[in-house]
């Protein structure tokens, strides 16, 4: 495609004039539903040939290879740091999804009994803080000292959701060092795709213009890769008040830092395709410079809402996972078709489920195993134990004993039906014709909680709904 099918924007003329007018490199703040990809496509038709596309996910690198000329190559930040580190490493590159937690049972073997129990305990914790390692750049100290280290060993435990232990530390450790090994002989898993080439090199490919989408959530992995590619002018489109992804590595005002380390100049996309003028309103608060292009629209609280009063297609966004997990559960048994976003909680929550007793362990038995459980995890400063105990506890109330409990989990998370529950988190980028937002007050009152509740508000294309859980009427 060598022409635009729609006429531009007056704001996307004036990005259009500072493409050319200049050789500065450019900060795009482009708000909920305003183009952002419509605007990524003119630039690179605009643009002389070749043009180095970066999407945040595959769905939007699909979208644009679709849509963009030939001249412009489209990757995913992880698929560009394949491609660099597949000539880097000395084996044939393979990518193993389960290299982590096989590395990580590899070494558990070698505990002994008591150390083998902590571990196992501590299983989903260790997984997610090497995760973690990655996104934030942590390489244990005294290995690999040629490779470039983003954060220190104390900074980086004091990010994890709980105090780890000296096992824990240890264990981390040991699986970094030998994912990093791994690394060097050919297996990666989707984390090292970005992390192995950001701190351990490789041979980055040159082109006169790059262009970054998603930028308010880059991680410092990935404003790494960005650093290897600085040679080139350097064009960044993000929304600010959609940075979300702290708890998952991504950089704190990640576009504020992106303007000062590239000197970028600034333009905005302000218009909302996606929402009507009381979505677009009903959000001003957040960010007062946002307009609408379509009128109408519908904000509004459902006061007494039943089974039904949710249309086929629509969405139900909640904060907290246990709200969402409880009204599915209700939906379910009266009839609805419902899918539930827990691809990644889902086999958490069962496996912490399955191992808190017997499966004949009575109702009653299971909640107090459950309270157990969130005190120690409290006690080591989880940030996400009550959250998670909370889930679990919706179970246990649909089972007699924990095996029910966990049949109950294992039923939800295998649904897949045309009304759509799913956190706020998992929420951005999507939209819906209908948004209902469950329990609005569940949101908390820092910054990245503010932007979640602006994630969710702008989600609707025609009409936006705050509900209550306990106002839900079945029949």
């Amino acid at each position: 495609m060598d022409k635009p099918t729609f006429t531009p924007t007056p704001e996307q003329r004036h990005i259009l004039d500072l493409l050319h007018s200049c050789k500065d490199n450019l900060l795009i703040n482009a708000f909920a539903g305003t183009g952002k990809t419509s605007t990524l496509e003119l630039i690179q038709n605009a643009a002389t040939p070749p043009v180095l596309c970066l999407a945040f996910n595959r769905r939007i690198a699909d979208e644009m290879s679709k849509r963009f000329r030939s001249t412009t190559t489209v990757r995913t930040l992880n698929g560009l740091g394949h491609r660099i580190w597949a000539s880097a490493c000395s084996g044939r590159l393979t990518l193993d999804t389960k290299k982590t937690p096989d590395l990580l049972r590899e070494e558990i073997k070698t505990l002994t009994k008591s150390e083998k129990d902590e571990a196992y305990d501590s299983f989903w914790e260790i997984l997610s803080a090497v995760a973690l390692a990655k996104a934030l750049g942590y390489i244990p100290e005294g290995k690999f000292p040629n490779a470039k280290r983003l954060i220190e060993a104390e900074s980086f435990f004091g990010h994890l959701e709980e105090a780890p232990s000296p096992l824990s530390i240890y264990l981390i450790n040991a699986v970094l060092l030998s994912s990093i090994r791994a690394a060097y002989a050919g297996s990666i898993d989707f984390n090292d795709q970005v992390y192995m080439p950001a701190l351990f090199g490789g041979t980055y490919p040159k082109f006169p213009l790059v262009l970054v989408d998603e930028a308010q959530d880059l991680s410092p992995v990935n404003h790494e890769i960005l650093n290897h590619l600085s040679r080139s002018r350097i064009i960044a489109v993000g929304d600010p008040f959609q940075s979300i992804y702290g708890f998952r590595g991504a950089v704190q005002s990640g576009m504020s830092k992106l303007k000062a380390h590239f000197s970028m100049t600034e333009a905005d996309l302000s218009v909302s395709f996606r929402c009507p003028e009381a979505v677009v309103r009903n959000a001003q608060w957040r960010v007062p410079k946002m307009s609408w292009h379509k009128p109408g629209g519908l904000v509004g609280h459902l006061r007494n809402p039943t089974s039904s009063s949710f249309p086929d297609g629509a969405a139900i966004i909640c904060r907290n996972n246990a709200p969402l997990f409880a009204l599915a559960l209700r939906l379910l048994s009266s009839g609805r078709s419902v899918s539930v976003s827990g691809s990644d909680i889902g086999p958490k929550i069962i496996s912490i489920l399955s191992k808190l007793g017997p499966d004949n362990l009575p109702k009653e038995s299971v909640y107090a195993a459950i309270e157990t459980w969130r005190q120690e995890k409290l006690a080591k400063q989880s940030q996400t134990a009550s959250d998670i105990a909370e889930c679990m506890r919706v179970f246990a109330g649909y089972g007699d004993n924990l095996l029910q409990a966990v049949t109950y989990a294992q039923h939800l998370f295998k649904q897949s039906g045309s009304l759509q529950l799913l956190t706020g988190h998992k929420s951005k980028g999507l939209e819906w014709e209908y948004v209902y937002h469950l329990d609005p007050w569940l949101i908390g009152e820092s910054e990245q909680e503010h932007n979640l509740r602006y994630v969710i508000q702008t989600r609707a294309l025609s009409a936006y709904y705050e509900i209550e859980s306990k106002e839900i009427i079945f029949q």
